[in-house]
């Protein structure tokens, strides 16, 4: 990471673009996070974009805060901005482990440099990022902090004509945890679907690229996407989940249910 800053390269008439990872959803797995940039190294990646939500859920925030503050694009996720400012939407249990999450940040804080780094970190974190034909954000195109958009939402024509109307080409969308892509003729495609690959043809598509720290489509790897030239890669990675399931368990503001469902990736 730290290669080719947020930009393409540009030649007369056709654009360059740089091996790129893309992640988000890390939601403090300290863990995971480890093992998915072991990955990245491994594939020669020249730049690293994260789509938010690197605190929530999870045991490590500052940890995670840290490792990501090494990637050439970050954005805010609604966890995130829960952590800065108060949750709005959450269910009890994410709003305990936000305001535990805030209590490590400030903690930090107050004892350390690196604490108020973290805090200016996030509070400097964009919404959306835009990179030619390639649109990055956490939610979605309409609403980049918040809008879930998920498969069954193909059903709903009125909901994904109006996302896709502000699509230039392509956007990578994290959030509801759930990789796949979902086409301009109200389709959605898992990655089992499509062979773990999907080609970038200049139909517009939605990509969702999965979560890092908490995936929920049934696998519990962890869930990113390798965008190299016109092809976009979904990569599972195994991680030592039991890891994070126990220092969740260890911290009572933290739910149990928040490391069982790591299991199942639920």
């Amino acid at each position: 990471m730290g290669e080719g800053l947020g930009r393409p390269l540009r030649l007369p008439g056709k654009w360059v673009r740089v091996k790129t990872a893309i992640v988000s959803d890390i939601h403090s797995n300290l863990a995971s996070l480890n093992a998915v940039l072991a990955d990245i190294k491994s594939q020669d990646v020249q730049r690293t974009i994260c789509l938010g939500d690197i605190v929530g859920y999870g045991p490590d925030p500052c940890a995670c805060i840290d490792l990501v503050m090494t990637c050439d694009v970050c954005l805010l996720g609604n966890h995130d901005q829960g952590a800065l400012f108060d949750p709005e939407g959450f269910n009890s249990g994410a709003e305990r482990a936000i305001f535990w999450t805030r209590s490590q940040l400030e903690t930090s804080a107050a004892n350390s440099a690196a604490g108020d780094r973290r805090w200016e970190f996030l509070g400097e974190l964009p919404r959306n990022y835009q990179d030619g034909d390639f649109l990055f954000v956490h939610g979605s195109a309409r609403n980049p902090l918040n809008e879930y958009v998920f498969p069954e939402d193909t059903y709903n024509r009125r909901k994904m004509e109006k996302i896709f109307t502000l699509v230039r080409r392509y956007v990578f969308q994290g959030h509801t945890h759930v990789p796949g892509v979902f086409t301009e003729d109200f389709r959605f495609f898992s990655p089992d679907e499509i062979g773990h690959e999907y080609r970038l043809t200049g139909d517009k598509a939605m990509i969702n690229v999965g979560s890092v720290g908490q995936p929920r489509d049934g696998d519990s790897r962890a869930c990113y996407v390798i965008v190299d030239d016109d092809l976009v890669q979904f990569r599972r990675v195994e991680y030592p989940f039991d890891e994070t399931i126990q220092k969740i368990y260890d911290i009572p503001e933290l739910d149990n249910f928040l490391g069982d469902r790591l299991r199942d990736g639920r």
